[in-house]
């Protein structure tokens, strides 16, 4: 599952709703019927003089122009029964009118630049983690994220699903911190990690890259801070094996869907990256599982299973998969769904879940579907 279009443009400036765009028009229906149904009993036409000031929150500065004139006409003709305003006291609603005009056209160019610097950004954020395509290689993919920074589509986790030489490799980390001040180390594994998918032909070998290659950067970086790591959990699908091989670096246990039913994969996890401890006299362990046509394997960081309810529970992913398995619009957005009503709006870190399903294959030919 790509990145729904929800967030493909969730960093763009949206048109006021409906209802603020009706509110200043119907506060002056309303007004001018309850000044003519109660003649002499109360003024209320001079309400109407605060509603330009309302209609430059949701219109342009014509719109707001149009509700200006029409306030002054209704004021200042008597014969319309809805006020009877001096010319001292149109004077002061034409000044306000206008003032609501110009705020109306700052408005409208300030969420003109920011319409446009959100563009740039999301473009730039999306060519950093662009959507895992629905199949790599001879495997299926699913994959959400989640920022825990509103209005980013990068936080601090990241995944990445490749195929190369030697198979079919995934990776989901989760670097220290989150928001923007991560993106950098993001950017440098996924960098890392797309060339060790071509050149490395051990995933020990990977993992030793991506580690250098955050010890490398904590070294460089002049700037005072704690040490810097991620964790980490790689996948390998070798050609022509039903197999996986699996590099746990202080990440949490994937997870193996099969039949409906959900155990952790055992793989003895090894440090976090950025330790200095993965080089090639301390490779992390390799864990490799048989796998069974229609098997899934759930990958995802600890924002997900350390998100709390109300009463501070921890979300139970193992648990709730086998009942949203059977969703028919897929299991990862249904986890995201369930994930959002557990939590009440939304856990506040940032989410990643990636889903990989290799294909059946047949005796003697291709894969299958």
């Amino acid at each position: 599952m790509r990145r729904g279009r929800e967030d493909l443009g969730s960093l763009h400036g949206a048109p006021p709703p409906r209802w603020a765009r009706l509110a200043p028009a119907v506060a002056l229906v309303v007004l001018c019927f309850i000044q003519w149904l109660t003649p002499g009993t109360a003024e209320l036409g001079y309400f109407l003089a605060a509603l330009p000031a309302v209609a430059a929150f949701s219109y342009g500065a014509g719109g707001t122009a149009a509700f200006a004139v029409v306030v002054l006409v209704l004021l200042g003709v008597p014969a319309l029964g809805v006020g009877h305003a001096h010319s001292s006291d149109l004077a002061t609603v034409a000044t306000v009118g206008l003032l609501s005009v110009v705020i109306a056209l700052v408005r409208r160019r300030r969420d003109a630049q920011l319409v446009s610097v959100r563009t740039v950004a999301e473009a730039a954020q999306m060519a950093v983690l662009p959507p895992v395509p629905e199949r790599v290689g001879t495997v299926r993919c699913a994959a959400l994220y989640r920022a825990a920074q509103r209005g980013t589509l990068v936080g601090g986790d990241l995944y990445d699903v490749r195929a190369g030489p030697y198979g079919v490799r995934a990776v989901v980390a989760d670097v220290q911190g989150h928001g923007l001040t991560a993106v950098g180390t993001v950017v440098a594994l996924l960098g890392a990690f797309r060339e060790a998918v071509l050149d490395d032909p051990e995933l020990t070998g990977v993992a030793a890259r991506l580690d250098r290659r955050l010890t490398e950067d904590a070294e460089a970086d002049s700037t005072p801070r704690p040490e810097l790591f991620a964790t980490a959990v790689l996948l390998e699908f070798p050609p022509g094996l039903d197999l996986v091989r699996i590099v746990s670096c202080g990440h949490p246990p994937v997870l193996l869907l099969r039949d409906f039913e959900v155990s952790e994969v055992k793989a003895e996890p090894g440090p976090p990256l950025g330790l200095g401890l993965t080089g090639p006299n301390l490779p992390p362990p390799v864990t490799e599982l048989p796998l069974l046509p229609g098997d899934r394997l759930l990958a995802h960081t600890d924002g997900v299973t350390e998100a709390r309810d109300a009463t501070g529970c921890f979300y139970p992913l193992a648990t709730r998969l086998p009942v949203l398995a059977a969703d028919p619009a897929g299991l990862v957005p249904a986890v995201w769904r369930d994930l959002e009503a557990f939590t009440r709006g939304g856990p506040g870190d940032d989410v990643a879940l990636l889903m990989l399903s290799p294909e059946r294959r047949l005796p003697g030919g291709p894969p299958g579907p």
